[in-house]
């Protein structure tokens, strides 16, 4: 409950006001202190409001508005002081208010503010019915604001219902449409497939009747032989014949020696027939092609057995690796520890993974390094070297299964070499189509 303290015009200090000040009210009164505020000198303010004197009315209002209105509730020589600057700038207000008939156009909240500041004969009523207009005039503003609202959200609604009737119409025709372009599509497939049929079909009728044209064309090749060979004794036979009739003819014999020309010429005839019919080739191998010996300028046995290279030699493992896009996958423990197995763990690591990198500078191929995770004891803090990719198996997986998940990653084609004693990863490899080399072999590269 707030009660007044000081005095003015009327008897109104007397009157009580038992609800707290309206916030319209409450801001309509600390604008008029923070208006007076400027009229009044430093010793005129009260102490807990000498610190705001030199705000400008703005900030003063902002800053300073609780400490004003409570000096003004607390202290009525303030009140006064604030009164009469109020009444110097609004007179005919205040004497309205004074008179007891406050103008019928004034703003209730600006009435009810006055009357606060001025204190004049029934100001509380002034006060509460300016709180209950500010209340009534909230509630129709909240009203209008509830049905504006109600009134967008229905709209809001009714355009909703519609863009999802729309989406919903074109969504059935987008359906519709992919429906019967599926049943198109359904329709192409069975054609295509029916025509594969038929290919297949077509192409195994093609392939028996190449069966049978290939055998009918060996069957007439036996038979062209069987027919030359009879050909070439029948004309043995002719030429014996045809040296009779030369005999013959040297002895006067004319007539035989005619016949005997006659039947050569048919002979001769129709073996050119014969062999124009068989379409047989000329002879293009001779029998002395047919021995096997060196040529001049063709490499000799002994320069052969010279390019042989050893199953260790590491000439094999440069020439595997000069091969384009190599791929060298190296099982690190595995060679480290066939190397210099007394060294710890963390220098075998560095002392490999130093000459790998040299490899990897001389001969371009991609190189990684797989290390057993298993045997570390924390993450290893490690600078993979230039060209050398370093990977470490995860727990539950060891190196080994590693290296296979490696080789299985590259594409069918691609030349990857597999450095590695254990049997068991060099025989996995090499069924995924890897070429595994002994630890020994890259050893002796590297050194």
């Amino acid at each position: 409950m707030v009660e007044s303290a000081g005095g003015g015009p009327g008897d109104g200090a007397a009157e009580v006001l038992d609800r707290p000040l309206p916030d319209g009210v409450r801001r309509r009164v600390v604008q008029i202190v923070s208006d007076g505020f400027g009229g009044l000198t430093v010793g005129e303010l009260p102490a807990q409001l000498r610190q705001y004197a030199r705000f400008a009315p703005n900030r003063r209002a902002k800053f300073a508005g609780n400490a004003m209105a409570a000096a003004l509730e607390t202290d009525p020589l303030f009140r006064q002081r604030i009164g009469e600057k109020f009444r110097e700038a609004q007179p005919e207000l205040s004497g309205a208010l004074d008179s007891g008939s406050p103008p019928p156009a004034a703003d209730p909240l600006d009435v009810a503010a006055a009357a606060y500041v001025l204190r004049p004969t029934g100001w509380v009523k002034l006060v509460t019915a300016a709180g209950e207009e500010a209340q009534r005039a909230d509630a129709e503003r909240a009203d209008e604001e509830s049905r504006a609202e109600l009134e967008r959200l229905r709209e809001e609604l009714a355009h909703a219902r519609e863009h999802t009737r729309a989406e919903t119409e074109r969504l059935r025709s987008e359906l519709e449409s992919a429906k019967k372009e599926a049943e198109s599509l359904h329709r192409k497939l069975r054609a295509a497939h029916s025509d594969v049929k038929r290919g297949e079909a077509a192409l195994r009728k093609i392939q028996g009747e190449m069966e049978t044209v290939r055998a009918e064309g060996q069957t007439q090749v036996s038979a062209a032989e069987v027919e030359s060979r009879r050909l070439k004794a029948r004309l043995g036979e002719v030429e014996a014949a045809l040296e009779a009739t030369r005999r013959a003819a040297r002895e006067g014999r004319s007539v035989e020696d005619m016949r005997v020309r006659l039947l050569l010429d048919t002979v001769l005839d129709a073996a050119q027939g014969l062999r124009r019919e068989l379409a047989l080739p000329p002879v293009s191998v001779r029998p002395a092609e047919t021995v096997d010996a060196v040529e001049p300028g063709r490499m000799t046995p002994k320069d052969i057995a010279a390019r042989a290279l050893s199953e260790n030699d590491p000439a094999i493992l440069d020439q595997l690796l000069a091969l384009p896009q190599a791929h060298l996958v190296v099982d690190g423990y595995n060679v480290t520890k066939t190397g210099y197995p007394q060294m710890p763990l963390e220098k075998q690591r560095l002392r490999l993974l130093g000459q790998l990198s040299q490899l990897a500078a001389q001969t371009g191929a991609e190189v990684t390094c797989v290390f057993d995770g298993a045997e570390l004891a924390a993450p290893v803090l490690l600078a993979p070297p230039r060209g050398v990719r370093v990977l470490f198996s995860k727990p539950g997986v060891t190196a080994d299964e590693l290296i296979r998940q490696l080789v299985r990653a590259e594409p069918p084609g691609r030349p990857v070499i597999v450095a590695s004693t254990d049997r068991e990863v060099a025989d996995g490899v090499a069924k995924a189509g890897a070429r595994p080399v002994a630890s020994a072999m890259l050893l002796k590269r590297l050194s």
